[in-house]
């Protein structure tokens, strides 16, 4: 079992940035490839960036490509989403979750356990 805890997220404005903090406890870190997503209202929890265990393997969303950049700190148990040139479409609530598979960057369904989640507001 891995509990993820997000921390971070605020009111910014448009243009403005935020770091996003995912801490994991419970197993080894560095076990766990993990993935951010976001779920704005009225919509669909969507893909934003993923990495795998040795950061190896890196992958976004072209929504968010060029400006949101993913990394991770496997001694500090810690992964992170910086975020940068936000833009009022990416208010949404974002979460971090993790893939018992270190090596890939899978799909939403790979993910195996989830954060309770952290607020990003953009205003215009």
């Amino acid at each position: 079992q891995v509990q993820l805890v997000e921390s971070g997220g605020g009111l910014v404005q448009a243009g403005g940035s935020l770091r996003l903090s995912c801490a994991a406890s419970g197993r080894t870190f560095s076990n766990y490839a993990m993935g951010w997503f976001r779920q704005a209202p009225g919509k669909e929890r969507e893909f934003v960036a993923a990495i795998n265990w040795n950061a190896g393997r890196i992958d976004y969303a072209d929504s968010v490509k060029g400006r949101f950049t993913i990394s991770r700190n496997n001694f500090k148990n810690t992964v992170y989403l910086q975020m940068n040139s936000l833009k009022p479409e990416d208010t949404a609530v974002y979460y971090c979750a993790a893939d018992r598979n270190p090596l890939r960057v899978g799909d939403e369904q790979m993910y195996d356990y989830w954060g309770q989640g952290t607020q990003v507001t953009v205003s215009s």
